[in-house]
């Protein structure tokens, strides 16, 4: 038995004992071949977007990794493409929605980089049945209320759809991470439906506050709470996330975890929320989210 093949005994053990068909994680990555292994050589370098060592532990082909999401008891995942400059969205989008269409558990994901023909395509991709867009500040260095974007936040607003928006300063943070431009762009555009990946750490509480103040905002609790992320989440702010339990969902970052998958499920638990809290956080609030299957 490989050490990939021996993380699934735990993972299971853990949704069954909450009484759960299974995991929603709505932080998964599956992008091109050619693009996957420039994220991948990004990681392995541990440039100045990286800022430390971190071991990919799920470095293996795509059939390989779905076949390992099935055995951990994933059973809803998105994709999450992200741009990182102009002129690459369309590519991610046709190739992401390839991936999806043959494969009933994965929710079609999209992206958008601020440039002109940004509205028209992420329309074309709302109306092709896109169920969640993923945005990275950090990596594509752009603001959320950048002029070019404008009509990009009508059409979601209007359709609900939600965006996965990486827009805290973790890792490292650059001039475009943070929660200023968010909050602007949510005074503008209030019925967004957001998701805010890493529950917006190091910048918890401004994240945090904008979930409890829209109604759409959610969090994601992506490598928070593992050792490996190092943020400690202020302790003061975990009766406040309790109270969010509609609003929090799973998420990994799978497959470009430097630990076993069960460390992120581990480190929720130690919370001490309770029980409703995990089950919501790890399959309800995303089958009401995307009104996917219930079982």
């Amino acid at each position: 038995m490989t050490d990939l093949h021996r993380d699934a005994p735990a993972v299971r053990e853990f949704w069954t004992g909450l009484g759960l068909p299974g995991l929603f994680d709505v932080h998964v990555h599956f992008l091109p071949p050619n693009i996957q292994r420039a994220v991948w050589a990004v990681f392995d370098a541990a440039g100045p977007k990286i800022g430390r060592a971190w071991p990919i532990r799920y470095r293996t082909s795509h059939e390989e990794r779905l076949a390992t999401l099935e055995e951990l008891g994933v059973r809803r995942f998105s994709t999450l493409p992200y741009a990182h400059k102009p002129g690459v969205a369309t590519y991610l989008n046709n190739w992401s929605a390839e991936f999806a269409a043959a494969r009933p558990q994965v929710l079609r994901s999209a992206t958008f980089y601020p440039e002109p023909d940004a509205a028209a395509y992420v329309a074309a991709e709302v109306a092709g049945g896109a169920a969640v867009f993923k945005i990275h500040l950090q990596v594509g260095e752009f603001h959320l209320d950048d002029p070019l974007l404008d009509g990009v936040w009508g059409v979601l607003e209007d359709a609900g759809t939600p965006v996965v928006v990486h827009a805290g300063s973790g890792p490292v943070g650059n001039d475009f991470t943070g929660p200023a431009s968010m909050e602007r762009l949510l005074r503008r555009f209030p019925r967004l439906a957001i998701i805010v990946a890493h529950l917006g750490a190091p910048e918890c509480e401004a994240f945090l506050a904008l979930a409890e103040r829209y109604d759409r905002v959610h969090l994601d609790t992506t490598m928070v709470f593992t050792d490996f992320f190092g943020v400690d989440y202020p302790a003061d702010l975990l009766p406040r996330l309790r109270d969010l339990q509609p609003k929090v969902l799973l998420g990994s970052d799978f497959p470009t975890i430097p630990y076993p998958y069960v460390e992120q499920l581990t480190g929720l638990a130690a919370l001490d929320l309770g029980d409703d809290w995990m089950r919501d956080v790890c399959w309800h609030n995303g089958v009401r989210l995307f009104d996917a299957p219930a079982g």
